[in-house]
C-alpha cells in the first residue's frame, strides 16, 4: 500500500506535485523489486492509500479517489480502494469516525463506478445494497 507516512505520530503533507506522478513512482519501484523477488505479476493488487496515509488535506484523497483508473490503465493491475471511515471523509463533514456512515458509502459508489476492482469497507451490507442500485441503473441505462 502507497502512504506518505511514517507511522501515527508522524502525520506529512503530500509531496509536492501531481500525487497521482507520487503515487506511480512508488508502485514502479515496489512492482520491480516485487517481482524481482519472484512474485508473479499477476498476483499484485494496487491500494494507493487514502485519507491519512495521503496527507492531512482532504483533496488529496479526493483526487485519488476521482483519478484511481490512471493507475489500472498504467499497471494493468487490479486497484484496491479503502475508503471507509477514512480520516478525509471525516475532515469533509465535519463528523466523528463512528458517524461517517453516508460519507463512506458515498466514496465507496464512486469508487465501484469508477472501477474499481477491490473495495474494503467496514460495513458490507450498506455496500453491497449500493452494488444493487448501481448494477440495475447501469442495466436500465444498457436498455434504453
Amino acid at each position: 500500500m502507497h502512504s506518505v507516512q511514517d507511522g501515527q505520530a508522524d502525520r506529512r503533507e503530500a509531496p509536492a506535485g501531481d500525487i497521482m506522478d507520487h503515487i506511480a513512482a512508488f508502485f514502479d519501484a515496489r512492482i520491480a523489486a516485487l517481482t524481482g523477488a519472484g512474485i508473479k505479476r499477476n498476483r499484485l493488487v494496487l491500494d494507493p492509500g487514502m485519507g491519512f496515509f495521503l496527507g492531512a488535506a482532504p483533496e488529496t484523497s479526493l483526487s485519488v479517489l476521482a483519478r484511481f483508473d490512471e493507475l489500472r490503465l498504467r499497471f494493468d493491475l487490479p486497484v484496491l480502494l479503502s475508503v471507509s471511515r477514512k480520516s478525509f471523509l471525516r475532515a469533509l463533514t465535519g463528523r466523528g469516525p463512528g458517524d461517517v456512515g453516508a460519507a463512506t458509502l458515498a466514496a465507496e459508489l464512486a469508487a465501484a463506478a469508477g472501477g474499481a476492482d477491490f473495495i474494503r469497507t467496514h460495513e458490507p451490507r450498506p455496500l453491497r445494497d449500493g452494488l444493487a442500485v448501481l448494477a440495475a441503473l447501469k442495466e436500465t441505462a444498457r436498455i434504453r
